[in-house]
């Protein structure tokens, strides 16, 4: 929660009265958060891009947005978003606490030099324009992060080049494993089951009318069948993944759901060629299985099992290829409608509005035009002959279900899309707060005077060769009341640097975000390329510009 005082100094929940007399205060902006904050993790920006391939429909599962971290559930109020642009532009002129972009220009180191603090200076970060959560994600708020390979390098030689690559998440799941081929994870969703059971009543009546001596064991034929059908979705699936993997695109999972699969590809290629080539694999994978069982029917007789089973998978890859080649997001015709617009106009933007609007176009058709096909007798016979009402109704429950999934499926693409219009807006170094350097037995009280005095507003804890040890977190700063300062050793509220907490100063969009989440924490140590100390990043910074991002119009 930000709770001010009479100041606007951020005090915490159990600060003292403002009658006391006022000392050296937290270097955060106004409003400062909330000791009791939970920790905060970098935003989620992959939202892997699925490749749904329905049955006839996509997947059920569609791509969860990528969202801003969120502070605590304790918390009162949200912070309000900044961007990197415009972090700097909310702090008053007159308070020295705060850095301005002209006290700490971009292209500048942000630490404060001698001239703006003695040798034994604290140094303190100098945000965006924001207060760091004490927090992080999935870990306890006074934990360090998850460690990266620490070796305890000198502050000559403490950098990163680009940034190292993320560590990977655990397995992401889903259901049953069953596999891992060319080392994906292929998982069947207990909503497969559901789905196989439907199939296998449905085909097994309709083997009841084609062959009628089977008896009971025509639910045998039909479950072969269902499993068989999904094996060809899975093999579509398959298409999808070798070729990202041709294109050296991370592939999380391949997931078999109820509705039919979805490869989950963690990034976008990176021409329109090769994204039409991505989409296009999957149905035509399903258009040769099509003409596999077409020609495996030829020396088979017709009236028996073999020949129905041939027939069924035939007519069911034929579905899948052609339903998937409507051009509209998030089938694959839509994401290939996107590739050729993308070629056309060379904003990836433009294809993605017009393939997710052409998508929602298509759902509203689906809705409205599925039952009435099936009514008029166009898929082989009219409401007289397949069952009057209930079936009427049954073909109108599965279009509003197939319309609801490519309706939101398209929506979740533009959300997407906007979102890594404006990941490369989330620049490590205009976000980096600028900091000052203090030793581990520095009273609290003395290195936010130091840091006040320098414009700064992060502290960076030091060895007496000035190596950097830890991050002073700022909600512990805030949690100490200002009469308890002087007699707080700033060692004892940070937070020991690992491997994984020093950021490289040139990281921006999907690779910063991909290395602050695989070692969350609330801040960050940011170097140069040369291993000169630059600033601290803080989660909580990062956030904001996410969020005032994905609110920006495209």
């Amino acid at each position: 929660m930000d709770v001010s005082g009479g100041s606007g100094q951020p005090r915490s929940e159990n600060a003292e009265p403002t009658e006391h007399p006022a000392g050296p205060t937290a270097p955060t902006t106004d409003g400062g958060p909330d000791p009791a904050d939970a920790p905060t993790a970098p935003p989620e920006t992959e939202a892997p891009a699925r490749t749904g391939k329905p049955s006839p429909a996509p997947s059920a599962e569609e791509p969860t947005e990528p969202t801003a971290p969120t502070a605590g559930p304790e918390t009162d109020e949200a912070p309000e978003p900044a961007t990197p642009e415009d972090t700097h532009a909310d702090a008053p002129a007159s308070d020295p606490r705060m850095a301005s972009p002209a006290d700490a220009p971009a292209s500048d180191p942000r630490m404060a030099s001698p001239a703006d603090a003695p040798a034994s200076d604290a140094r303190t970060a100098s945000p965006a324009d924001a207060p760091v959560s004490d927090a992080r994600a999935d870990s306890p708020p006074d934990a360090p992060g998850t460690p990266g390979e620490s070796d305890g390098r000198a502050l000559a030689d403490s950098g990163m080049s680009k940034g190292r690559p993320p560590q990977r998440p655990k397995e992401p799941g889903g259901g049953l494993l069953m596999g891992r081929p060319f080392g994906v994870p292929v998982y069947v969703a207990p909503s497969w089951f559901l789905v196989a059971a439907l199939i296998t009543w449905v085909f097994g009546g309709q083997l009841d009318r084609v062959l009628p001596e089977l008896g009971a064991a025509r639910y045998l034929v039909s479950l072969f069948f269902a499993v068989a059908f999904y094996a060809s979705v899975l093999v579509h699936e398959l298409a999808h993944t070798v070729a990202a993997i041709r294109f050296k695109l991370p592939v999380r999972r391949i997931q078999l759901q109820f509705f039919g699969g979805v490869s989950e590809i963690e990034k976008e290629a990176e021409t329109p060629g090769r994204e039409f080539v991505l989409a296009f694999v999957g149905p035509l994978l399903s258009l040769v299985l099509s003409g596999v069982f077409y020609l495996a029917m030829q020396p088979v007789e017709p009236g028996t099992v073999p020949g129905v089973l041939l027939a069924g998978l035939m007519v069911s890859n034929l579905i899948v290829a052609a339903f998937n080649l409507l051009p509209g997001l998030p089938l694959d015709g839509g994401r290939m409608l996107r590739a050729v617009v993308w070629k056309i106009t060379g904003k990836p933007m433009s294809g993605t509005v017009a393939a997710a609007w052409v998508g929602r176009a298509l759902a509203v058709s689906v809705l409205i035009g599925l039952p009435l096909l099936n009514y008029s007798g166009a898929f082989g016979g009219g409401a007289e002959e397949t069952g009057g009402g209930m079936d009427t109704v049954t073909d109108a429950l599965l279009a509003a279900i197939l319309a609801a999934i490519i309706w939101t499926g398209a929506g979740n693409s533009l959300r997407m899309a906007r979102l890594r219009e404006h990941l490369p807006e989330l620049r490590a170094r205009t976000l980096t707060r600028r900091a000052v350097p203090v030793e581990t037995d520095t009273p609290l009280s003395e290195a936010l005077r130091r840091a006040n005095a320098a414009g700064a507003r992060a502290l960076v804890v030091v060895d007496a060769d000035g190596n950097p040890l830890s991050l002073v977190r700022e909600a512990a700063i805030v949690g100490v009341p200002e009469h308890r300062r002087p007699w707080v050793a700033v060692s004892g509220l940070a937070q020991d640097l690992t491997d994984g907490m020093r950021v490289s100063a040139e990281l921006a969009g999907e690779d910063l975000l991909d290395v602050l989440r695989a070692t969350p924490a609330t801040e960050y140590l940011v170097v140069e390329e040369t291993g000169e100390i630059y600033g601290v990043l803080s989660a909580a910074d990062v956030e904001r510009a996410f969020v005032r991002a994905m609110a920006r119009p495209s």
